[in-house]
């Protein structure tokens, strides 16, 4: 999408040819009103002059009178069901009955399906583009500031749409916050299909900034609704110049690509999983751990001698391999089931073949390092699950978390281990005390 202004003709032009020679497919610009929609087709021909005939899609935004000139000059419009006839959001509640709440509907009506069909005689396609940050109030009063919000916004259009007999329509829900977005991408799909209708997405995070945080950001959103089977276009929005959204959004696409050429995998969904909502869920405190505290932080200092002064930001803990040590700064250590004893300042880490130091192990907290070898393995349950029971059974309480390179916990589990890169249990002692440290907040894992 340019980020010039439409009515600057030749910006407009050397931008587009910039974003199409990077490799996009179609190129957006923003139409606010009644002129910007006509300049388009000045900016059009001179493309077309050049040799460019890449598609062109006009961006509409609280103008029906500008989507209605677009569609005279462009191959697609877009326009934001939140405020293509609702009135701007005002941020106020309303009470609407059913028969005002029916009106505004009646007025969608009476304003949309003349475009619709003037779109279907110049066989020009529509976007249905929602936006979760600008719903309309009369969405709000009702659906609130959800996705369930944005897919009724959506599928108020669509149903007209589809009266019409008019299928030259895709589809995008983006939302700034990636939770949002998936959430109501999946839900759409889920409605659509309850219905027995199917469109094209376009898939998107809106607002994603600049640098790496906006190219993980919108690979996290698009990627696992790709990954879902989800997604038929993208667009990568970053706030630096647009031809730089290209490449990343031709990365993202071939690695998901590569991912899923292999065979099918059936997976049973996981007991009470709920694909259309996020909760985390609910766990059993192990010291530091789960039971809705805040992730601890760990730090590898295996490598240095390295210590917390006062003043500095300091970890929940410290691995410190095989080397216990009585610290100046007085953190908790994490240590080598191997290198511990009930003397030392230190939780001691095991490797599951260390099964029986484990059982006999005396920590107040005692961590178990799972592998994804481990966990691939055909013996994982004979081995894996008679330890869990053995410590538990014991009268420990246990909890697992993910982990990176080194030991790291925050206790989203409390059930038995699952797939991941690796994964350390934290078994409880509960005759046991332990120091948890300085408890860091918003921060996951250093080094």
């Amino acid at each position: 999408m340019t980020n010039t202004s439409t009515m600057d003709t030749e910006g407009s032009v050397t931008q587009s040819k910039r974003i199409i020679d990077a490799g996009a497919d179609y190129v957006r610009l923003t139409a606010q009103g009644v002129r910007e929609a006509e300049n388009l087709a000045i900016i059009r021909a001179a493309l077309h002059a050049d040799g460019y005939d890449t598609p062109l899609i006009a961006d509409i935004h609280f103008n029906p009178k500008a989507a209605d000139a677009a569609a005279l000059t462009v191959e697609k419009v877009r326009i934001n069901p939140g405020n293509y006839v609702d009135p701007s959001k005002s941020f106020a509640h309303h009470e609407y009955t059913e028969e005002a709440y029916a009106l505004e509907l009646q007025k969608i009506r009476d304003r949309f399906i003349p475009f619709v069909r003037l779109c279907d005689e110049k066989g020009v396609a529509i976007r249905i583009g929602v936006n979760h940050g600008s719903l309309s109030d009369r969405i709000l009063s009702r659906y609130g500031d959800t996705p369930a919000g944005m897919v009724e916004s959506c599928m108020e259009f669509l149903r007209l749409c589809i009266e019409e007999k008019f299928t030259d329509v895709a589809i995008s829900m983006k939302a700034s916050n990636v939770l949002v977005m998936v959430q109501a991408v999946r839900l759409l799909v889920e409605r659509m299909n309850a219905e027995d209708i199917h469109f094209p997405l376009h898939l998107g995070v809106t607002e994603a900034g600049d640098g790496e945080a906006a190219r993980i950001k919108s690979s996290v959103g698009i990627g696992s609704l790709l990954m879902d089977g989800i997604g038929d276009t993208i667009r990568v929005s970053l706030s630096e110049d647009p031809e730089l959204e290209v490449p990343v959004a031709r990365q993202l696409v071939q690695l998901v690509e590569a991912r899923t050429k292999g065979a099918e995998i059936e997976v049973k969904p996981f007991p009470g999983f709920d694909p259309f909502s996020f909760h985390r869920r609910e766990t059993d405190a192990v010291g530091p751990f789960g039971g809705g505290q805040v992730p601890v932080v760990v730090a590898d200092v295996t490598s240095e001698d390295l210590f917390f002064k006062k003043g500095m930001l300091k970890p929940d803990f410290v691995y410190v391999g095989s080397n216990p040590t009585n610290r100046p700064d007085g953190l908790v250590q994490l240590c080598e089931a191997s290198a511990w004893n009930e003397s030392s300042k230190a939780l001691p880490i095991f490797d599951t073949s260390e099964r029986k130091m484990l059982e006999a192990s005396q920590a107040p907290i005692k961590f178990l390092r799972i592998s994804l070898d481990e966990f691939s393995s055909p013996c994982v349950p004979a081995m894996i699950k008679p330890l869990l029971r053995s410590a538990s059974g014991a009268g420990n309480q246990i909890s697992d978390a993910p982990k990176n390179e080194r030991p790291y916990c925050s206790a989203p589990g409390g059930k038995a281990p699952r797939s991941a890169r690796g994964r350390v249990i934290a078994i409880r002692n509960p005759d046991k005390e332990v120091s948890t440290g300085s408890v860091v907040q918003n921060s996951l894992l250093i080094k």
